[in-house]
């Protein structure tokens, strides 16, 4: 289970995103914060893997509570919440190491796309050495703007997130179990499993067993 800290100065708000957070398989929120201070004690404390950060609070700025974690050694992905549009703002927050920045007001399907985008990341990186291809996956997970932008020609949108739904149920599904579900051609079905595994938000493994070429066996990353 991912642990999620929220922080929205906002009590509607943050009670909305803790709700949008808890609705997603895998997650769980495990604190609430209203300012920058409350953020900081609380992410000490619980340690939570992801970070969902209002840029706008009484005490301390979003910006600086990123900057202060990241000081105090905190290794959470952070997510920026945020009605602020300003370049500026969007810049500061990458260099600070942000990981996502999503404008309110938005879906709860956006929300939890990009939660899972940075979860896949932060997996992908593990600890200690890695290689390059697990940088590209990491990096791939994280900027991605969404799991179903920039599809190849003849993948839809609406196709891409029933997919992504199946993906986010299923510990482990070949092509031939996606196609049987959505009423989809393998072949077809395929295809938008192949693109999650390049965009680095899917994992595939071989399967061997009797005659033929082996399973390919899609999960999340």
């Amino acid at each position: 289970m991912t642990s999620v800290l929220v922080v929205d100065d906002d009590f509607m708000v943050a009670r909305l995103h803790a709700r949008f957070v808890e609705l997603a398989d895998g997650f769980e929120v495990v604190g609430v914060a209203a300012n920058g201070q409350e953020a900081l004690r609380l992410a000490a404390d619980l340690d939570p893997d992801l970070v969902l950060l209002d840029v706008h609070l009484p005490d301390l700025g979003g910006l600086d509570v990123l900057a202060r974690l990241r000081e105090e050694g905190s290794r959470a992905g952070v997510v920026m919440v945020t009605a602020e549009r300003d370049a500026d703002t969007v810049r500061a927050a990458l260099a600070g190491g942000a990981m996502q920045y999503v404008v309110k007001p938005f879906e709860q399907q956006d929300l939890v796309e990009r939660l899972h985008r940075v979860r896949g990341a932060l997996r992908a990186l593990g600890d200690g050495e890695t290689d390059q291809e697990a940088i590209d996956r990491a990096f791939g997970a994280a900027r991605a703007s969404s799991g179903a932008a920039a599809l190849p020609k003849g993948l839809s949108r609406e196709t891409a997130r029933l997919v992504e739904g199946l993906l986010d149920g299923s510990d482990d599904l070949s092509a031939t179990d996606a196609a049987e579900r959505l009423g989809l051609a393998r072949v077809t079905a395929r295809r938008y499993l192949e693109h999650f595994v390049g965009t680095g938000q899917a994992q595939v493994r071989l399967r061997y067993g009797g005659a033929g070429r082996p399973e390919r066996r899609y999960r999340r990353a």
